[in-house]
């Protein structure tokens, strides 16, 4: 590292051509001092306006970490009001949980804030769910208006509370929501009183509604080859996001970073929310209280990215070095994450991977069902020696080790004849899908019998469904209106995709899995619908 004065400069100097777009700022820091920061394009194509240290952007989802801290630093350091009702602090914004969800999700579950900070309480993601609530992707979805509506419908789980991992925006909003009504204070106010001043970021704030993102950043969906143009948001979010900072925000924030971890600081929330956490059974979890340990190059990190349509963003600390690296990025397609990993790999002089190629089993290629979770995966050839396994939302590339064995730094694979078998250590799962058997019937007659309406009584969403043949179409219905028309394909018998690539949040759910059910005449009795993000939801055919 006696170096870094000299890498840095012409590290951050790649950055540009290498990740190309409209903009971005980047810094990196060392032992909690800045080191190198680059600055390049535009907040603003159209108004011709470079982008700069104090641009504010949305930084997204690492608005989790800082109500997760929010959450922390109330438990132990509670308001006057709070303290003058003379219960545990802690005690009080757990029992709005009771207050907020539905009786079913606490009725013998054991279902605690830590699993709603750690993604481990099994509560389907409201951003995937309002697309089956017949959101379309550039309507309005108000915190006030559709929040107590959203949290309504929620009847059930995916899974059970603490056994696994699943993304979920619905976890920090409802943690959220606890503290508002516990302290009777703004989120706002909150934040910029207990994280912001604390650790010295002088212009953060939390702007929950996205239409009114304070100018003059803006955030552009297309490419190089297409062209730019600005991407159109308008739902509001409090706590799973929210939050815009400026570059020079988010070097604060990593010196705060820096020396909670480094000061002991017994007062700091940081220090207590960044150790390693874990599920019911005692096994590690790589994330926790919104913040994601991760190998990088060998180094540990702990941070998180964030996305919004038109932006990308990450943030990063590796402990034993003491790095911080920070990406905003104002295009939908920016790389923010592969930006950072690869700022620390060249820092840290971690030499490009040169693995030996092996060839996969020609039989890996297909689809595959998970009758656990509902969901389909698919399997397709990537380049040479790789493979592509669609099971998230967009496909992950694995390396081929062994001619039945691929691996990622998130999933490990294998094939036993018609068994996929797929390990993803983050969600502290082990999948066993199936191979798809088709019985090589024509998809119109397969498709026969599927149109109609169908009603799922949990979530009050229904489902239409329309075409003939290999030409089918799906759209939902819900208390956010009727939304878009979707494309269905099918995968297997009585076994369907319906693409949803554009939703209300910036990831949208990708492919949803539609399983048909028959009765004994042979006849659509319904379906049981689901995306990685919110899995197994039953729809019943309406007669």
């Amino acid at each position: 590292m006696t170096t870094l004065a000299a890498v840095i400069p012409q590290v951050l100097a790649d950055v540009p051509s290498r990740f190309r777009g409209p903009g971005g700022a980047v810094a990196v820091l060392k032992d909690g001092e800045l080191v190198g920061q680059q600055l390049w394009g535009y907040a603003d194509l159209q108004g011709r306006i470079p982008m700069a240290s104090d641009t504010l952007l949305p930084i997204c989802s690492i608005t989790k970490q800082m109500l997760c801290g929010l959450l922390t630093d109330l438990q132990r350091s509670p308001t006057p009001a709070m303290s003058a009702r003379g219960e545990e602090p802690a005690k009080q914004l757990s029992d709005q949980l009771g207050q907020l969800l539905h009786p079913n999700l606490l009725q013998d579950t054991g279902l605690t804030l830590r699993h709603l900070c750690n993604n481990q309480s099994g509560l389907r993601d409201y951003w995937a769910l309002t697309v089956l609530w017949g959101a379309k992707p550039e309507g309005h979805f108000s915190v006030a208006d559709h929040g107590p509506k959203m949290l309504a419908s929620l009847k059930s789980f995916h899974f059970q509370p603490g056994t696994e991992y699943s993304y979920a925006n619905t976890n920090f909003f409802v943690v959220a929501r606890c503290i508002e009504r516990v302290t009777a204070q703004p989120l706002g106010e909150l934040l910029a009183q207990r994280i912001f001043a604390p650790a010295g970021m002088q212009t953060a704030r939390l702007c929950a509604h996205t239409a009114e993102h304070p100018p003059p950043c803006v955030g552009y969906e297309g490419d190089e080859a297409s062209g730019f143009y600005p991407g159109v948001n308008c739902i509001e979010w409090a706590g799973d996001a929210g939050i815009v900072a400026s570059l020079a925000d988010m070097v604060a924030y990593e010196q705060f970073v820096d020396r909670s971890s480094h000061s002991h600081d017994s007062q700091s929330w940081y220090g207590i929310n960044s150790e390693q956490q874990t599920y019911n059974d005692g096994s590690p979890a790589d994330y926790g209280f919104g913040l994601v340990r991760k190998q990088v190059g060998g180094v540990l990190t702990v941070g998180h990215a964030g996305a919004l349509r038109g932006y990308r963003l990450s943030r990063s600390y590796a402990p034993e070095p003491r790095i911080s690296i920070v990406v905003l990025l104002n295009q939908e397609h920016g790389d923010a994450v592969g930006v950072s990993e690869y700022i620390l790999k060249r820092i840290m002089g971690v030499p490009e991977a040169k693995d030996e190629i092996a060839s996969p089993d020609p039989d890996w290629t297909g689809t595959y069902l998970d009758s656990d979770t509902g969901l389909a995966i698919v399997v397709s050839p990537g380049g040479p020696g790789e493979l592509l396994v669609k099971y998230h939302g967009n496909p992950e590339k694995l390396r081929v080790v062994e001619a039945c064995r691929a691996e990622s730094n998130s999933m490990v694979a294998t094939l036993d004849g018609s068994c996929l078998h797929l390990y993803v250590p983050q969600d502290n799962r082990t999948l066993h899908a199936q191979r798809v058997a088709s019985s090589g019937k024509p998809a119109s007659s397969d498709s026969s019998g599927l149109q109609g309406d169908y009603h799922c009584a949990e979530i009050g969403s229904v489902f239409r469904c329309s075409g003939s043949g290999d030409m089918v179409y799906g759209m939902f219905d819900g208390f956010l209106g009727h939304g878009p028309v979707h494309l269905m394909r099918q995968l297997g018998d009585d076994l369907w995709a319906l693409a949803c690539p554009r939703a209300m949040d910036a990831t949208p759910p990708g492919d949803w899995t539609i399983i048909v059910r028959r009765n004994d005449k042979g006849k659509v009795a319904g379906l049981t619908i689901g995306c990685w993000l919110a899995r197994r939801l039953e729809f019943i055919k309406q007669e």
